[in-house]
């Protein structure tokens, strides 16, 4: 019955409640007990009484006081007793008839009933007063005998009855609401999540508790994060048949071509049997790409961590492109001062990130351009750029040079070679395991600059 949360937050205030209103109703009537209706109207009777002797006293001058209350204690059948100045007894009306009482000492809770003991032990209710004479007049009545039947019925049950049903309800409604505020977030939550992982799904309105809103920003979130990743997954899949189509399609058309006899020169065969090697050779490199790629995503790609000299290691990576060099007329240069600190990681990762990006930057370089790697430490990080003459990049391709199978192509004209989009995704990862990061600076028609840093001194 109450397997809901909404449910068990109603039941739980209500319970609170119900506690609440228990502990409150013991008090009341642990304070009735001690202070009855009863106790209170003959308390107010007393100060009636009291309040008449002296009203009588002021206007009739020549009428002592004791007068006044002799009549009073006769007409209202209360004890009136007068008090001097040193609190002696000067005046008991029922002297003769009851054991004298003491001047009552005072109350050490102002709450206590303003109850005294005769001589014989019995208790009387009284209110007192401090004359302009400095002289005491009190007046007291016999404790009323009480039963706690008559309490719980007289006092308790009326006022429970009245105020704390009235309580209890407003207290169940208010808890209801409490309830759906909280728990109503929550249902849409789960609502959302059942439709998950439909693309279509929208982000949970933020209402609630603070707690409830953040737990939903969270989900939104994750739900973000998982559309997206499905997204990038569709698109993953898309990018990887579209690339391997081609080569698989060159490679099918020439070998047919050997096989039905087409192919009928050497030349001819020649010609089949390279084409058929270079796709098979392109679809290799994407095969290991895409392993890179998966190696990195999960953590279990082989990096080995050891101090590597930064310009040294740039100057190797320039090497490696002297043949292209000499064939596009691109110069490439290192900078560096030879004293900069070394930088702990995996050279051979390292040297696959800066080849990309050399390689990169060599296929939209025109002829006769230059490519420039710097390297320098910057608040206290290694700072490498490399930067080429080439077209440049438009701010719209800037946001997604790094995602996977993206290609630049449109915004930098001028190369005939264009890989998978793979390197740059590769190069990424590669910084992002070593605990850097990468970005690209560019303007249209003014080059552009990869920027990769990477901390200093990393375990």
């Amino acid at each position: 019955m109450f397997s809901s949360l909404r449910s068990r937050l109603w039941l739980s205030y209500a319970l609170l409640i119900v506690t609440a209103l228990g502990v409150v109703a013991i008090i009341l009537f642990s304070y009735l007990i001690t202070n009855p209706l009863l106790y209170r109207q003959t308390l107010e009777r007393l100060r009636a009484v009291q309040g008449v002797v002296l009203e009588n006293s002021r206007t009739s001058n020549s009428q002592p006081i004791s007068i006044s209350a002799q009549k009073a204690s006769l007409i209202f059948d209360v004890r009136v007793i007068l008090y001097s100045q040193d609190r002696q007894m000067t005046l008991d009306t029922y002297s003769g008839k009851e054991a004298a009482l003491p001047f009552p000492e005072k109350r050490v809770f102002a709450r206590d009933v303003p109850l005294i003991r005769d001589a014989n032990g019995k208790a009387w209710l009284y209110s007192i007063e401090l004359l302009p004479d400095k002289t005491y007049l009190l007046v007291a009545s016999p404790r009323p005998k009480l039963s706690i039947s008559n309490v719980f019925t007289d006092d308790f049950l009326p006022l429970i009855l009245r105020s704390g049903l009235f309580a209890l309800l407003l207290s169940l409604v208010v808890a209801f609401f409490f309830a759906r505020w909280i728990a109503d977030p929550l249902q849409r939550v789960v609502t959302t999540a059942r439709e998950m992982p439909s693309a279509d799904v929208k982000p949970v309105d933020i209402r609630g508790p603070h707690e409830v809103q953040e737990l939903t920003r969270a989900f939104n979130g994750m739900m973000m994060r998982t559309q997206a990743s499905q997204r990038s997954q569709r698109d993953f899949v898309a990018n990887v048949s579209h690339e391997l189509k081609t080569p698989l399609t060159s490679i099918q058309g020439f070998a047919q071509a050997i096989l039905d006899g087409t192919a009928d020169s050497d030349e001819a065969r020649q010609k089949a049997a390279q084409v058929i090697y270079d796709e098979s050779g392109r679809m290799h490199r994407m095969v290991l790409d895409l392993l890179d790629l998966a190696r990195l995503d999960s953590g279990t790609a082989d990096i080995t961590m050891s101090p590597v000299k930064m310009t040294a290691l740039l100057n190797a990576v320039a090497e490696k492109f002297s043949p292209q060099l000499q064939r596009t007329g691109v110069q490439i240069k290192v900078e560096g001062a030879e004293n900069l600190p070394a930088v702990t990681a995996d050279g051979d990762r390292l040297a696959q990130v800066f080849t990309n990006l050399v390689d990169n930057a060599l296929k939209f370089t025109p002829q006769g351009g230059s490519i420039l790697l710097h390297v320098s430490v910057v608040n206290g990080e290694m700072r490498v750029a490399v930067s080429d003459t080439g077209m440049g990049i438009s701010a719209e391709v800037q946001k997604h040079i790094f995602e996977r199978f993206y290609q630049a192509d449109p915004a930098r004209k001028g190369g005939e070679k264009h890989g998978a989009g793979l390197g740059l995704a590769i190069a990424s990862e590669i910084v992002q395991a070593h605990g850097g990061r990468i970005s690209v600076r560019s303007r249209q028609g003014e080059g552009a600059t990869f920027e990769v840093f990477l901390p200093l001194g990393k375990k």
